[in-house]
């Protein structure tokens, strides 16, 4: 093939159509109007001899020839941008894109206010979509897919062609209405006596707590499972619920801390938990074809630093 006849800034609009599997978001992506990313997108096909977009319930999908060419393509154009300019220095500013993360109601909470206000003063043409957590293999998988960006989540272990950062280390804690009957000489036999919350963006019934207390040949029951930690509090305050939490989902008032025994967080008694639970790493990852993305990395930085804090 004589590489003097292709224009090779078709490349740089497939990885974007292959990335985003959506013409428009490809677009915006690149600063393109959409008759024009059209118009590349049929210039593509007819150079690759293959449709590599196809229409499909509720969107478009790649073809196979797509797949195969995502990560080659990804390793060209890294490849190409480290011989031009080992050494690239990106103006904020000008960016102009959308950058898709994931992440559960925690930590999103904490960063999205922040994000946006950093967003906003240094790199304002980045538009920020946060996208609901539905676990550390979906979000794996969607990144995988370009359909991500960026996630934040559990990750004991990733294969190679993703880049995996630990954020922060966190403990549990036991907590319930300041009034609760398990409250007064809390220990193991009266948290087992009434019914648990669990969080689950998949639903789960079963979580940390369940392993274990089947070490000790003890169950538990799970009275109510929902999506969110924010829902926890609300649930708690009218009922014998108890739940246990990430300490740092534990809302705050009048600066009260977790205390000893039962001391008021939120109008909530909080407990070290009465068996040896583990905690877990909270992390931030991105596939390798992100990695010289100015956008993707800023966002990651700002994450990373507003988590870390």
């Amino acid at each position: 093939m004589n590489l003097r006849g292709i224009d090779l800034n078709l490349l740089v609009v497939l990885q974007a159509l292959l990335d985003e599997a959506h013409v428009t978001r490809a677009a915006e992506r690149l600063g393109l109007s959409q008759p024009a990313m059209s118009n590349a997108l049929e210039r593509c096909r007819h150079l690759f001899g293959d449709p590599l977009l196809e229409r499909a319930k509720g969107g478009m999908r790649l073809t196979p020839k797509a797949e195969a060419l995502r990560e080659p393509l990804s390793r060209l154009l890294t490849d190409a941008a480290r011989v031009i300019d080992p050494h690239p220095q990106v103006d904020l500013a000008t960016l102009r894109q959308t950058v898709r993360i994931v992440m559960a109601d925690y930590p999103a909470v904490m960063v999205v206010g922040p994000l946006h206000a950093r967003l906003a003063a240094s790199a304002p043409g980045i538009n920020l979509v946060v996208e609901p957590w539905h676990g550390a293999a979906d979000a794996l998988d969607a990144m995988a897919r370009g359909r991500l960006d960026l996630a934040v989540s559990v990750f004991p272990a990733v294969e190679a062609s993703f880049h995996r950062e630990e954020l922060l280390h966190e403990q549990y804690a036991v907590c319930m209405r300041a009034g609760h009957p398990a409250a007064k000489d809390f220990n193991l036999e009266r948290w087992l006596q009434y019914p648990h919350v669990l969080v689950s963006g998949r639903g789960e019934t079963r979580g940390a707590l369940d392993q274990a207390l089947l070490a000790l040949q003890r169950t538990r029951r799970v009275g109510v499972v929902v999506p969110s930690f924010l829902l926890v509090p609300p649930l708690l305050a009218s009922s014998d619920l108890i739940a246990m939490v990430p300490r740092r989902c534990l809302p705050v008032a009048g600066g009260v801390g977790v205390g000893g025994d039962s001391s008021p967080f939120g109008g909530l008694a909080v407990f070290e938990p009465p068996i040896a639970i583990e905690g877990f790493a909270l992390h931030l990852a991105w596939h390798a074809r992100r990695q010289q993305d100015a956008g993707v990395r800023f966002v990651a930085g700002v994450v990373g630093e507003l988590l870390r804090g």
